[in-house]
Protein backbone atom coordinates (compact mmCIF):
# COMPACT_ATOMS: atom_id res chain seq x y z
CA UNK A 1 0.00 0.00 0.00
CA UNK A 2 1.15 3.50 -0.81
CA UNK A 3 0.86 5.83 2.18
CA UNK A 4 1.04 9.56 1.56
CA UNK A 5 2.24 11.63 4.48
CA UNK A 6 0.88 15.06 3.66
CA UNK A 7 2.27 18.24 5.19
CA UNK A 8 -0.68 20.62 4.92
CA UNK A 9 1.31 23.85 5.09
CA UNK A 10 4.10 25.66 3.28
CA UNK A 11 5.76 27.09 6.41
CA UNK A 12 7.19 25.84 9.68
CA UNK A 13 8.87 22.66 10.83
CA UNK A 14 6.69 21.09 13.53
CA UNK A 15 4.38 19.22 11.16
CA UNK A 16 7.46 17.96 9.30
CA UNK A 17 8.88 16.63 12.58
CA UNK A 18 5.58 14.85 13.30
CA UNK A 19 5.48 13.26 9.85
CA UNK A 20 9.07 12.08 10.15
CA UNK A 21 8.22 10.34 13.43
CA UNK A 22 5.11 8.74 11.96
CA UNK A 23 7.07 7.51 8.95
CA UNK A 24 9.55 5.91 11.34
CA UNK A 25 6.71 4.19 13.26
CA UNK A 26 5.12 2.96 10.01
CA UNK A 27 8.43 1.41 8.92
CA UNK A 28 8.75 -0.29 12.32
CA UNK A 29 5.54 -2.20 11.49
CA UNK A 30 7.60 -4.16 8.92
CA UNK A 31 4.66 -4.59 6.57
CA UNK A 32 6.32 -3.28 3.42
CA UNK A 33 4.21 -0.15 3.21
CA UNK A 34 5.53 2.38 0.72
CA UNK A 35 5.64 5.86 2.26
CA UNK A 36 6.28 9.26 0.77
CA UNK A 37 6.15 12.66 2.40
CA UNK A 38 4.50 15.35 0.34
CA UNK A 39 5.47 18.94 1.11
CA UNK A 40 3.08 21.48 -0.39
CA UNK A 41 5.92 24.01 -0.41
CA UNK A 42 7.58 21.96 -3.16
CA UNK A 43 4.75 22.70 -5.61
CA UNK A 44 3.67 25.81 -7.45
CA UNK A 45 0.07 25.61 -6.31
CA UNK A 46 -2.70 27.52 -8.03
CA UNK A 47 -5.97 28.63 -6.52
CA UNK A 48 -8.67 26.11 -7.29
CA UNK A 49 -11.52 27.91 -9.01
CA UNK A 50 -13.61 25.22 -10.65
CA UNK A 51 -11.56 24.78 -13.82
CA UNK A 52 -11.04 21.24 -15.10
CA UNK A 53 -7.89 19.69 -13.64
CA UNK A 54 -6.02 19.73 -16.93
CA UNK A 55 -6.21 23.54 -17.02
CA UNK A 56 -3.99 23.95 -13.95
CA UNK A 57 -0.22 24.16 -14.22
CA UNK A 58 1.85 20.96 -14.44
CA UNK A 59 2.91 21.04 -10.78
CA UNK A 60 -0.67 21.41 -9.58
CA UNK A 61 -1.71 18.50 -11.82
CA UNK A 62 1.17 16.40 -10.44
CA UNK A 63 0.15 17.27 -6.87
CA UNK A 64 -3.44 16.20 -7.54
CA UNK A 65 -2.26 12.92 -9.12
CA UNK A 66 0.01 12.13 -6.16
CA UNK A 67 -2.82 12.64 -3.68
CA UNK A 68 -5.41 10.77 -5.70
CA UNK A 69 -3.12 7.77 -6.35
CA UNK A 70 -2.30 7.13 -2.70
CA UNK A 71 -3.96 4.27 -0.83
CA UNK A 72 -3.88 5.89 2.61
CA UNK A 73 -2.99 9.22 4.20
CA UNK A 74 -1.56 10.81 7.28
CA UNK A 75 -2.39 14.49 7.20
CA UNK A 76 -0.34 16.87 9.33
CA UNK A 77 -1.49 20.43 9.70
CA UNK A 78 -0.79 23.44 11.81
CA UNK A 79 -3.74 25.42 13.10
CA UNK A 80 -3.63 29.07 12.02
CA UNK A 81 -6.14 31.64 13.29
CA UNK A 82 -8.40 28.84 14.54
CA UNK A 83 -8.50 27.12 11.15
CA UNK A 84 -6.66 24.80 8.80
CA UNK A 85 -4.21 26.51 6.41
CA UNK A 86 -5.60 27.81 3.14
CA UNK A 87 -3.08 25.69 1.22
CA UNK A 88 -4.56 22.51 2.67
CA UNK A 89 -8.15 23.60 1.97
CA UNK A 90 -7.14 24.59 -1.56
CA UNK A 91 -5.71 21.12 -2.11
CA UNK A 92 -8.90 19.48 -0.83
CA UNK A 93 -10.87 21.62 -3.28
CA UNK A 94 -8.76 20.20 -6.13
CA UNK A 95 -9.27 16.54 -5.22
CA UNK A 96 -12.14 14.47 -6.53
CA UNK A 97 -14.20 13.21 -3.58
CA UNK A 98 -14.24 9.75 -5.15
CA UNK A 99 -10.42 9.63 -5.11
CA UNK A 100 -10.23 9.37 -1.32
CA UNK A 101 -13.34 7.24 -0.77
CA UNK A 102 -12.82 4.37 1.68
CA UNK A 103 -9.14 5.22 2.13
CA UNK A 104 -7.68 5.35 5.66
CA UNK A 105 -6.68 8.73 7.07
CA UNK A 106 -4.99 9.66 10.31
CA UNK A 107 -4.60 13.24 11.48
CA UNK A 108 -1.89 15.05 13.40
CA UNK A 109 -2.01 18.75 14.12
CA UNK A 110 -0.08 21.41 15.95
CA UNK A 111 -1.36 24.64 17.41
CA UNK A 112 -0.45 27.47 19.68
CA UNK A 113 -3.29 26.91 22.17
CA UNK A 114 -4.70 23.79 23.73
CA UNK A 115 -8.20 24.58 22.43
CA UNK A 116 -7.17 24.50 18.78
CA UNK A 117 -7.64 20.72 18.73
CA UNK A 118 -11.29 21.53 18.09
CA UNK A 119 -10.35 22.57 14.55
CA UNK A 120 -9.76 18.89 13.81
CA UNK A 121 -13.26 18.02 15.03
CA UNK A 122 -15.08 20.99 13.51
CA UNK A 123 -13.27 21.50 10.20
CA UNK A 124 -10.93 18.72 9.15
CA UNK A 125 -13.05 15.70 10.07
CA UNK A 126 -16.15 17.04 8.26
CA UNK A 127 -14.10 17.54 5.09
CA UNK A 128 -12.71 14.02 5.31
CA UNK A 129 -16.17 12.64 6.06
CA UNK A 130 -17.43 14.38 2.91
CA UNK A 131 -14.74 12.44 1.03
CA UNK A 132 -15.99 9.28 2.84
CA UNK A 133 -12.51 8.52 4.14
CA UNK A 134 -11.93 5.98 6.88
CA UNK A 135 -10.76 8.45 9.52
CA UNK A 136 -9.06 6.89 12.51
CA UNK A 137 -10.65 7.97 15.79
CA UNK A 138 -7.39 8.79 17.57
CA UNK A 139 -5.81 11.87 16.08
CA UNK A 140 -2.81 13.46 17.78
CA UNK A 141 -2.82 17.15 18.63
CA UNK A 142 0.40 18.81 19.73
CA UNK A 143 1.23 22.13 21.26
CA UNK A 144 4.33 24.27 20.93
CA UNK A 145 5.51 23.05 24.35
CA UNK A 146 5.86 19.51 22.96
CA UNK A 147 8.82 20.63 20.82
CA UNK A 148 12.32 21.83 21.56
CA UNK A 149 13.41 25.28 20.46
CA UNK A 150 15.02 23.51 17.47
CA UNK A 151 11.65 22.03 16.44
CA UNK A 152 12.33 18.47 17.62
CA UNK A 153 9.50 16.48 19.20
CA UNK A 154 10.51 16.03 22.84
CA UNK A 155 7.32 14.96 24.61
CA UNK A 156 7.20 11.23 25.46
CA UNK A 157 3.41 11.18 25.74
CA UNK A 158 3.13 12.52 22.20
CA UNK A 159 5.56 9.84 20.98
CA UNK A 160 3.37 7.20 22.66
CA UNK A 161 0.19 8.63 21.12
CA UNK A 162 1.81 8.71 17.66
CA UNK A 163 2.79 5.05 18.03
CA UNK A 164 -0.73 4.14 19.10
CA UNK A 165 -2.23 6.13 16.23
CA UNK A 166 0.07 4.29 13.82
CA UNK A 167 -1.16 0.93 15.12
CA UNK A 168 -4.80 1.96 14.63
CA UNK A 169 -3.93 3.37 11.19
CA UNK A 170 -2.43 -0.02 10.30
CA UNK A 171 -5.69 -1.73 11.28
CA UNK A 172 -7.65 0.72 9.13
CA UNK A 173 -5.35 -0.02 6.19
CA UNK A 174 -6.03 -3.74 6.59
CA UNK A 175 -9.76 -3.05 6.88
CA UNK A 176 -9.75 -0.89 3.73
CA UNK A 177 -8.42 -3.77 1.66
CA UNK A 178 -11.62 -5.69 2.38
CA UNK A 179 -13.90 -2.98 1.06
Amino acid sequence: MKILLLNGTIVGSKTKALLNEIERYIHKLNKGYETSILYLEDYQMEFVDGRPGEEYNEEMQQLIREVEQADAYVIATPIFQGSIPGTLKNLFDAISPRAMRHKPVSIVANGGTLQHHLVIENQLKPILNYFRCLVTPNYVYTHTNHFSTQGELIDEDVHNRLQEMTLVFDQYMEMSQKI
